[in-house]
C-alpha cells in the first residue's frame, strides 16, 4: 500500500528479507520514488517449545546437574584406573 499508480516497470521497490536465529522473517520495503516504507515481521511459532516447556527442561537439567557430575567423576575415575593398570602393565613386560 502506499505506491502510487503507475505504468507497469516504472515504481522502483526495495525489498529487503532478514531472518534471525529463532526462524523470525522481518521483511521491509521503500518505494525509491516516494521514499514510502512498510515493513511486516512474521513469526511461525508452530512445533516450537513453548516458554513453559523450556523452563521445565531448564529446571531438569539443574536438578539433574550433581547426578551428571557425579556419573562424570566416576567415569573419570576408572578411565584413570585402567590407564594406570595399562602403563604399569607395559612396564612390567618392559622389565
Amino acid at each position: 500500500s502506499g505506491i502510487p499508480p503507475a505504468p507497469r516497470g516504472v515504481p522502483q521497490i526495495n525489498v529487503c528479507f532478514d531472518i534471525d536465529a529463532n526462524g523470525i522473517l522481518n521483511v521491509s520495503a521503500e518505494d525509491k520514488t516516494t521514499g514510502q516504507k512498510n515493513k511486516i515481521t512474521i513469526t511461525n511459532d508452530k512445533g516450537r517449545l513453548s516458554k513453559e516447556e523450556i523452563e521445565k527442561m531448564v529446571q531438569e537439567a539443574e536438578k539433574y546437574k550433581s547426578e551428571d557430575e557425579e556419573h562424570k567423576k566416576k567415569v573419570e575415575a576408572k578411565n584413570a584406573l585402567e590407564n594406570y593398570a595399562y602403563n604399569m602393565r607395559n612396564t612390567i613386560k618392559d622389565d
